[in-house]
């Protein structure tokens, strides 16, 4: 049975910075493309940030490049995304999101999601 359980985000300051976590279970971590995606009130659950199971290679939404860093430690099973330089127009709900194969930033193409958690930056 495959698990995303995320962790971290909580209030957090403009201009701060914050982590959030994505351990993993039931799967091969290595063989899975992993994303983070994330859900403000009233919108769509939009693209935030990816990474491909070969290679490692990184990819980001275009209101996060430069801000936020989305990286794997393949012996912990375990996904993270540094959130620095936080905007009150980021806060949302943050999931983390499986994918087996090749990466996507199709919020539908991915088969596995977390329950998320909750960035609030205040102004």
């Amino acid at each position: 049975q495959v698990q995303l359980v995320e962790s971290g985000g909580g209030l957090v300051q403009a201009g701060g910075s914050t982590r959030v976590s994505c351990s993993a279970s039931g799967l091969t971590f290595s063989t899975y493309a992993m994303g983070w995606f994330r859900q403000a009130p009233g919108k769509e659950r939009e693209f935030v940030a990816g990474i491909s199971w070969i290679g490692g290679s990184t990819y980001y939404g275009d209101s996060v490049k430069g801000r936020f860093t989305i990286s794997r430690d393949i012996f912990k099973n375990t996904v993270y995304l540094q959130m620095n330089s936080l905007k009150p127009e980021d806060t949302a709900v943050y999931y983390c999101a499986a994918r087996r194969g090749t990466y996507t930033n199709t919020r539908t193409e991915y088969d596995y999601w977390g329950q998320g958690t909750q960035v609030t930056v205040s102004s």
